[in-house]
């Protein structure tokens, strides 16, 4: 049976094995293919068509959102106007897509939170670009619609924006509104809200309702800003007893910061002492200290701001708030507010109260009593005490060397003393605590500048602008030093940057006029000196160089406005009187200058010079009392000759004085001094010649040689309140 079957070409099925690709073909030579590849390939997938109003939709749904991201990003890289742009876009193609979505299907398959979305942002791309009204339009849009579930809490943002177009009053009301529509389950969201409605009434000077607002907010959950502003409500309306009460609800609102136990490790395990060096330094633990330094600069400003008010006088009220301090857990805080306390001393000049309230500090720890010292050495730095200065520097840095400020005291106290390479050692001492200690950084600029070593100095002040780009003392020192260089372009480019800084300062523009004449542009030295002028019309340099100018470039009248300053200013000094007279006779109005020369001879009859142009104006005019001058004029002359002899005889006596030790020379010496007052320069020569050079018109630096003293570094305010940012440096610009 089975041979028959073999013979008809019939197998028997097997269909494991035919699964597999044994078949009776595979048997009879065909090729082996499991896969079924020798089919061809498979034939494409059909395309699903996207003419489907339902396809197009979605396509315009997906675009909407990318417009919305793409707006939002837009904002966070600060490129508000693009970001406008995209918000209206998405805006116009979700109006589109509403539109289609009408024809085909009805109102309940609208995307309501894609209309809000695109709603609520373009309502704050308005709001970032300063677009008020529009942004108010469209949030009225939201909130009208009662589709919007939660569209009510939106009036927030509304009562924001008149609070800072200030309708405070608009503002209060949709304030209110909104907390009306929230519930009590988001407690932050109300406090919050409660707190903008507080700020709004302090506003419009209502602060009996902004005291409501506040005292609700501390009685549900007490923080640091509710707690302040309280303190700011009562002082504005002088209740002192409810200053006292608001100020100790203030210091006892917890922090929930244990800063100092946590980072502090119990055993000598390395692992835990590696985890918490780390943690030290993380994001978390720097919120901590911001929250820290936030409450402790609340507490102090409460402080100073409620103490003469609650008592009969400061100090009483500073006591009264330092005892509440001292028992509530800001207890280290204390010690700042004793500080603190000398320094409001020093702002009401009491010098005294502050030193002796700094005095108490010595005894306390390291860490206070170095900030004590480091103020008590900037008191008698700034009296010029250089002894008690260095006694209480010493101190400061005995009790903490790595206090920058008692090092940049101490160096300064060093450098007043004239040894430049021992304070700037101690400069850079402080730098290497500190490295952004400015003080030091200025100060060691100015030792190496001392010392000159120019090179040195200038990389201290490079540094130091990079870290104060607008630092006018710091520009200004990189300029002096450019000049000292002789680089006068570099220091041109400096004074440049100065005066965006200080436009006004007339000495800064005479020094560019200055530099500019010295290169030879008369015309830029001209418009500076003119700026110079204009903001202090009483620099003789400046008065002197533009009267020069203008004799100069031949318009004599205008030199005359100057040179007549110049007499105003210094009426003892015949010499700008006299080139008032000149300047009319080189303009050709030699009746003025007639004049003008009789009115100096009256007030300075020995005058020789007056006397010689008054004889030469008198015969060029052909006058009859010329002879009536010659001979006051020889006389004066006389005079003259006799005062130069009595002048060489008193310098010879007093050089014999010197040789034979002489101890009666005092006479001879006040002689000479005042020889040299008459003969000042400029006074004793004629001022008319052929010439034009009657006057020097190179002058000396309008800011002079300066004696250069250190800035004073102190502690930070918010660290030791100290006075760091107190200027105890050279006089380098003019107020």
């Amino acid at each position: 049976m089975s041979s028959s079957l073999f013979e008809d070409g019939v197998s028997r099925p097997m269909t494991a094995v035919q699964a597999a690709g044994y078949t009776k073909a595979a048997v009879r030579g065909s090729s082996f293919d499991p896969l079924g590849q020798a089919r061809g390939p498979a034939s494409p997938l059909e395309k699903k068509t996207s003419d489907s109003l339902e396809e197009k939709m979605k396509q315009l749904e997906r675009k909407v959102n990318e417009l919305v991201e793409e707006s939002c990003v837009a904002n966070s890289c600060g490129d508000l106007k693009l970001a406008l742009e995209k918000a209206k876009e998405a805006g116009r193609q979700e109006r589109e897509l509403l539109r289609q979505r009408e024809q085909i299907a009805p109102p309940e398959s609208i995307n309501l939170d894609l209309t809000y979305t695109v709603l609520l942002n373009l309502a704050t791309q308005y709001v970032a670009n300063e677009m008020y009204a529009e942004a108010l339009t469209t949030y009225q849009v939201i909130v009208k619609n009662k589709m919007f579930s939660n569209g009510g809490i939106l009036k927030v943002n509304m009562g924001n924006i008149y609070l800072k177009q200030r309708n405070y009053s608009k503002a209060i009301k949709f304030y209110r509104m909104a907390l009306d529509q929230i519930t009590s389950s988001h407690k932050q969201m109300r406090i919050k809200i409660m707190e903008n409605i507080g700020v709004a009434f302090i506003k419009t000077g209502q602060y009996v309702d902004a005291i409501s607002s506040f005292e609700e907010i501390m009685s549900i959950s007490p923080n640091l800003k509710a707690g302040f502003n309280l303190i700011l409500c009562y002082f504005a309306i002088g209740s002192g007893e409810q200053m006292k009460k608001a100020f100790k609800n203030l210091i006892e609102v917890p922090l929930d910061v244990d800063y100092e136990e946590k980072y502090v490790s119990l055993h000598d395990d390395l692992h835990t002492n590696l985890l918490i060096e780390a943690i030290k330094i993380d994001s978390l633990s720097q919120i901590e200290r911001e929250r820290k330094s936030l409450a402790e600069e609340y507490i102090m400003t409460a402080a100073k701001l409620i103490a003469p008010a609650i008592e009969t006088s400061f100090a009483v009220g500073y006591d009264w708030c330092v005892d509440a301090v001292k028992d509530s857990h800001y207890v280290e805080l204390a010690n700042d507010l004793e500080i603190n306390k000398a320094t409001t001393y020093l702002r009401q000049q009491n010098f005294n109260q502050a030193l002796d309230t700094l005095k108490m500090f010595e005894k306390k720890d390291s860490r206070v009593k170095s900030a004590a010292a480091t103020n008590l050495s900037f008191l008698y730095y700034l009296g010029n005490e250089l002894e008690q200065a260095t006694n209480y520097a010493d101190l400061a840095v005995n009790s903490d060397r790595y206090n920058p400020a008692a090092l940049t005291n101490k160096g300064n106290t060093v450098f007043a003393n004239g040894d430049c390479e021992k304070a700037a050692e101690f400069y850079k001492e402080a730098l290497r605590n500190d490295s952004l200690c400015t003080e030091a950084l200025y100060n060691l600029g100015l030792a190496y500048k001392k010392l000159n070593r120019i090179d040195e100095a200038l990389d201290c002040f490079l540094k130091l602008h990079a870290i104060l780009p607008n630092s006018a003392q710091v520009l200004y020192q990189l300029a002096s030093i450019y000049q000292i260089m002789e680089d006068p372009n570099q220091a041109i480019e400096w004074l440049l940057q100065l005066i965006s800084v200080v436009p006004t300062d007339p000495r800064v523009l005479s020094k560019l006029g200055n530099l500019y004449d010295s290169e030879g542009d008369k015309s830029q030295a001209f418009h500076y000196y003119c700026e110079s002028y204009r903001y202090f019309p009483s620099n003789i340099e400046v008065i002197e160089w533009l009267g020069a100018y203008y004799i100069d470039t031949q318009f004599c009248e205008k030199a005359i406005e100057y040179f007549e300053r110049a007499a105003l200013i210094l009426p003892t000094q015949v010499k700008w009187q006299l080139m008032v007279a000149s300047c009319y006779r080189r303009s050709g109005n030699y009746q003025k200058a007639l004049e003008k020369y009789k009115v100096i001879h009256r007030k300075f009859p020995e005058n020789v010079e007056c006397l010689r142009f008054l004889v030469r104006l008198c015969t060029d005019m052909g006058l009859k009392e010329v002879q009536e001058y010659i001979t006051k004029l020889k006389k004066a002359e006389k005079l003259k000759e006799i005062r130069e002899q009595r002048i060489k005889s008193g310098r010879d006596g007093s050089t014999r004085s010197r040789k034979e030790g002489s101890a009666d020379s005092g006479g001879t010496k006040g002689e000479r001094l005042s020889a040299k007052l008459k003969a000042l320069p400029g006074t004793s020569e004629p001022y008319e010649s052929s010439s034009s050079k009657e006057i020097d018109a190179s002058y000396a630096d309008p800011l002079g040689p300066q004696p250069e003293r250190p800035k004073t570094a102190a502690r930070k305010r918010t660290e030791e309140d100290d006075f760091a940012d107190e200027e105890l440096g050279e006089d380098l610009l003019p107020e």
